[in-house]
């Protein structure tokens, strides 16, 4: 695919057509039985993006979202499209360290939080940090209204005070930055990722051409919105193509097969664990889905035998194995063909509008069927971080980008990964860096040295494993970790699972721990969480 093939055009302008075409078609559904029609996507879209200009926010400013998958989560998306913003959406997980980072960073204007989601109180965390936030004017919350202070509102408020106000939608260049999705980094804080209008829609293809996608199709989409993956196939893919999504507000196998049953749902992308409990229980309950036909799943390993008893207990679903990441989504797509099911079990899928290079640790291509760095370049392309140090490291002189992953390239054009150069943890789909948890553990004295690393899990693929040296005259356990982690800020979901207590962390002649050993060992003993 060539610069040439890219759409040209925004999410506003073709929201606006759908308004005007068909505003009372549906074109995305929800798993609480609602909806949300393409003219109540626009008018409730345009009066957001009012009330946000009329609150001082201008054109290219940043609005953030820690949403789950829901109708307000589409309409700050349309809103910021219309308004000519920047869209930056947080994963819901992330607590008061990762949320302020990347509040900070991103010079976020406006921020739409729940008040309350599954126990946590988003409210009260940003009423602790605003203060740091200098950039940050306006938090709108979904709830009730509380005595809070003046630059605190919610979305209902802020939504009505911009209905029938006149809009246009700025006109924004496709090739300018639209959204910044934050990554793992390896280093310490959290990357930024900027893709352009054009790179996110030629993700989007990717996928529609790969699938063969048509308006026969309804996209399950579990995966969070907030992820690179639920944001393009579960809220733009509706805008740009004729296949409509459902948003699942967070994944339940059992309500998964209802809504598959109830709405004829025919393709899911997301996690290989849902990928997992989604056979085993279609398994026991004598179920085989007519009518689905695909599940594209990656991520953490996914094992050759789930993608065999995928096709063999599904009755039309073809599940197979895809690759990409934030920077360079969607690599590989997947082989569909029924004489291609050893390739969708066995290799991590198809190469798809990308220029795919396996080097050696020179740089140099070592060709076909040998292993390697794999590197990615292509129109789905991220622009860029935002750091142009990490830039530097990040892409070759030639353009290509160093995925930091490890494997290679067979004749068929299929992609085999093998290992991990990047020091990431993935459980459940979420990427994890080790070094975050590092560095935060060893603030404590009573850790000498620390190795944070993936451990078998049998739901979520990988969980977080620490590999401890404590200090000398302390005691470390479990407790001593979560006492640690509980002032730390950090979410939950990154606090070790597992800890095994050594004397030494193995390392090279260099000094470098040895990760690749320790997760050996955790292996050959048998564990898994």
């Amino acid at each position: 695919m060539s610069r040439n093939t890219y759409r040209n055009t925004t999410l506003a302008r073709v929201a606006q057509q759908l308004y005007q075409d068909c505003p009372n078609d549906i074109a995305i559904r929800f798993d609480d039985g609602s909806c949300i029609s393409y003219g109540e996507a626009w008018e409730s879209g345009a009066a957001l993006a009012s009330a946000l200009l009329a609150r001082g926010l201008n054109p290219g400013d940043t609005v953030s979202f820690q949403l789950p998958n829901s109708r307000f989560a589409v309409i700050v998306m349309v809103a910021a499209a219309i308004g000519g913003f920047v869209i930056n959406p947080i994963v819901p997980i992330y607590r008061n360290k990762e949320v302020g980072y990347i509040l900070r960073h991103a010079a976020t204007q406006a921020l739409f939080i729940p008040a309350e989601l599954r126990g946590f109180n988003y409210v009260a965390m940003m009423e602790q940090l605003i203060k740091d936030c200098p950039n940050l004017h306006r938090v709108i919350y979904l709830g009730e209204a509380q005595d809070l202070p003046d630059n605190f509102e919610t979305f209902d408020q802020l939504l009505e005070s911009g209905r029938n106000q006149p809009i246009e939608p700025a006109q924004a260049d496709p090739d300018e930055t639209k959204i910044l999705l934050y990554t793992s980094g390896t280093t310490g804080n959290p990357k930024q990722v900027r893709h352009s209008h054009n790179t996110l829609n030629a993700a989007l293809d990717n996928g529609v051409d790969g699938w063969q996608l048509t308006d026969q199709d309804l996209m399950l989409m579990p995966s969070p919105v907030t992820h690179i993956t639920g944001y393009v196939n579960g809220m733009e893919m509706p805008f740009f193509t004729p296949t409509k999504t459902l948003l699942m507000s967070q994944w339940d196998v059992n309500n998964a097969i209802k809504l598959i049953e109830a709405y004829g749902a025919t393709t899911c992308v997301s996690a290989t664990p849902f990928l997992k409990e989604l056979v085993d229980a279609c398994q026991h309950q004598g179920k085989t889905l007519p009518g689905f036909r695909l599940f594209a799943c990656g991520g953490a390993s996914v094992p050759a035998a789930l993608i065999h008893s995928a096709w063999d207990s599904l009755d039309d679903c073809r599940a197979v194995r895809v690759y990409g990441s934030t920077e360079v989504p969607l690599v590989t797509v997947g082989f569909l063909e029924a004489a291609q099911r050893d390739l969708a079990a066995e290799t991590d899928g198809q190469v798809a509008n990308y220029d795919v290079m396996i080097v050696d640790d020179n740089g140099n291509d070592v060709g076909l069927n040998i292993d390697g760095e794999i590197l990615a370049k292509g129109p789905a392309m991220m622009l860029g971080y935002s750091d142009d140090e990490q830039n530097r490291e990040a892409f070759t002189p030639s353009g290509y980008f160093r995925t930091g992953d490890i494997g290679r390239l067979l004749a068929s054009g299929a992609l085999i990964i093998s290992d991990r150069k990047k020091d990431i943890i993935i459980r459940g789909g979420e990427n994890i860096a080790a070094r975050e948890i590092e560095d935060t553990l060893l603030l404590s004295n009573a850790i000498a040295e620390v190795a944070i690393v993936a451990v078998p899990h049998s739901r979520l693929g990988e969980g977080v494993g620490a590999c401890v040296v404590p200090a000398a005259g302390f005691q470390v356990d479990m407790d001593t970790l979560r006492e640690i982690l509980a002032t730390s800020g950090l979410a939950k979901q990154k606090w070790p699972q597992y800890l095994e207590l050594l004397s030494a962390l193995p390392k090279t002649a260099s000094g470098k721990v040895q990760k690749d050993k320790l997760r050996q060992s955790i292996r050959q003993q048998g564990v898994s969480l």
